[in-house]
């Protein structure tokens, strides 16, 4: 097995090893699970958002229903999601800072 441009996962975590000029770097990174959210989180998030479900859904990459299922607390947002919402709950300007949205 090669050591360069390995990625290895061992409980969460990731060893990656980057070509230099001449030798290997290796650097070991903890990746942080996609935090666990509530229906009464999501809805709290798109209401600070200002956006309809609708509108939530589409940011998400997700249809109306599913919007609508976590927030009744029928379904619960997959990993992809809860970290996108993760990442909505610590920056909540991240869909205009990344033109996602347009400000109007």
């Amino acid at each position: 097995m090669k050591a360069n441009n390995e990625i290895k996962t061992d409980n969460g975590s990731i060893t990656a090893c980057e070509k230099e000029k001449r030798a290997s770097c290796y650097s070991h990174i903890t990746i942080n699970p996609p935090p666990d959210v509530s229906a009464e989180d999501i809805k709290a998030l798109r209401q600070s958002l200002k956006m309809t479900q609708k509108t939530f859904a589409a940011i998400m990459g997700v249809t109306n229903k599913a919007v609508e299922a976590w927030e009744n607390g029928t379904n619960t947002p997959g990993g992809t999601a809860r970290r996108m919402i993760g990442i909505l709950l610590a920056d909540s300007s991240i869909p205009e800072k990344y033109n996602i949205i347009a400000a109007e």
